[in-house]
């Protein structure tokens, strides 16, 4: 687009030497590179953009293709399961024209006999009465109690182990109060 070679880069320095100054050229020429620096950020920011677009309208594609596979997958589950429920219907026809056939030969077996077969709607059960009435009549069992557990009695622990009754009795004596214990707290208070 913008072809610029050595020669003019030393003719646009010579020029912008003699119209701005070697004192003030080293600022410009900081100005002119923060200028550039902006614009190539810019353009950078419009391209990372554009590419953003880009793969939106990428993944767009992907996920209508990946549509698409949804749809061709269902109606193959649809044609794979169709013939499951076209014999469930072939069988529940063909049952129901079992059920007529066998209603037909009752019809024609109660005309040849004259006797009027029981139909399941002339049919009424009758209510369980026989179960109520046995349960009335047994006896009922009473649960036998429980019997109490009793608590074992505690013996006591002698205070003293028995020694040997010495072969000459004593007279009785009052026993001596026993020494108390010391607590530990207080021992180790003597020795700290």
């Amino acid at each position: 687009m913008f072809d610029v070679g050595w020669s003019e880069l030393v003719v646009i320095g010579v020029v912008s030497l003699v119209v701005i100054g070697p004192k003030e050229l080293p600022g410009v020429i900081r100005n002119v590179g923060r200028a550039v620096a902006k614009l190539r950020t810019m353009a950078g920011d419009f391209r990372n953009q554009f590419d953003d677009a880009m793969r939106e309208a990428d993944l767009a594609d992907v996920q209508k293709s990946f549509t698409e596979a949804k749809d061709v997958a269902t109606n193959a589950y649809q044609a794979a399961t169709n013939p499951v429920s076209t014999i469930k219907d072939e069988l529940s026809s063909s049952l129901a024209s079992i059920n007529e056939s066998a209603r037909s030969l009752e019809a024609d077996l109660a005309a040849a006999t004259n006797v009027t077969l029981p139909t399941a709607a002339d049919v009424t059960p009758e209510p369980l009465t026989v179960v109520a009435e046995a349960e009335a009549a047994a006896p009922v069992a009473e649960e036998a109690p429980k019997p109490k557990r009793r608590k074992k009695p505690v013996e006591e622990a002698p205070a003293e182990p028995v020694a040997a009754e010495p072969a000459t009795p004593e007279p009785a004596a009052e026993e001596a109060p026993k020494p108390k214990r010391r607590k530990k707290a207080a021992s180790t208070e003597g020795e700290a």
